[in-house]
């Protein structure tokens, strides 16, 4: 199986990938004694140097992770893909020297806390219904909330073709609103606002699980806790 050059130099941990197609552009990495150029692909058995030198396969500590779990900040705009052909994709947007991928998604418009990891096993388990990860967001929208409005949400609405899970809501102030949900259908909340005629124009994810978003500022990341882990997924210990 062929990939990326610039990915094969990241995923052994010696640089990014933004970094690697800069070294490449400088005419620092060979494949089988020729020169690469941007954009490579290398196939098993290819013979890969940075600087004359072989890359050397990643090692684990005894007890350490072996793979990165990160919380992140997404500002507007930013879309939920590993697709590196669409313009402001995730992965590029936070440029890991590892390969990650994110625990869900986000919409494009919506801002807030998201998963990411180079564990694709954990996914799956993180996202599967009936672990019951309460997702916590803080809501604008273009007319005063009510009781009612509030009351409705919290019900359960048809989206897609089913009736949401009842809900948790809550007011902030005269235009926004708090919801922890327990579903992660497509545009949920926009969808919802928009059965009882209310316009979403700010959507912010706070929470996931145990979880918080905290002080980070829109666009940083940080890695998780142990305990933070421990609390997504309790009955695993092989992170």
């Amino acid at each position: 199986m062929r990939m990326r050059l610039n990915k094969h130099i990241s995923d052994t941990g010696y640089c990014s990938r933004r970094e690697a197609d800069g070294l490449i552009a400088e005419g620092r990495v060979t494949v089988n004694g020729l020169r690469a150029r941007v954009g490579a692909e290398v196939g098993e058995g290819d013979e890969v140097l940075v600087d004359g030198q072989p890359l050397k396969a990643r090692t684990v500590a005894k007890n350490k992770r072996q793979h990165v779990y990160i919380a992140l900040n997404k500002p507007v705009g930013v879309t939920c893909t590993t697709e590196s052909t669409v313009k402001g994709n995730i992965v590029d947007f936070v440029g890991h020297e590892r390969r990650i991928f994110p625990i869900g998604r986000l919409d494009k418009d919506s801002e807030g806390l998201i998963l990411l990891t180079s564990n694709g096993d954990i996914v799956n388990e993180i996202l599967r219904a009936e672990n019951k990860l309460e997702k916590e967001y803080l809501v604008a929208v273009n007319h005063a909330v009510t009781d009612e409005f509030l009351r409705g949400m919290a019900r359960g609405v048809p989206v897609h073709g089913e009736t949401t899970l009842p809900c948790k809501t809550g007011r902030l102030n005269r235009f926004g609103f708090r919801i922890v949900l327990v579903q992660g259908l497509n545009r949920q909340i926009r969808l919802m606002a928009a059965h009882f005629g209310f316009r979403v124009k700010q959507l912010m994810r706070v929470r996931i699980g145990n979880v918080k978003l905290g002080h980070l500022k829109p666009g940083q990341w940080r890695n998780l806790t142990d305990a933070e882990l421990r609390g997504l997924l309790p009955k695993r210990d092989n992170w």
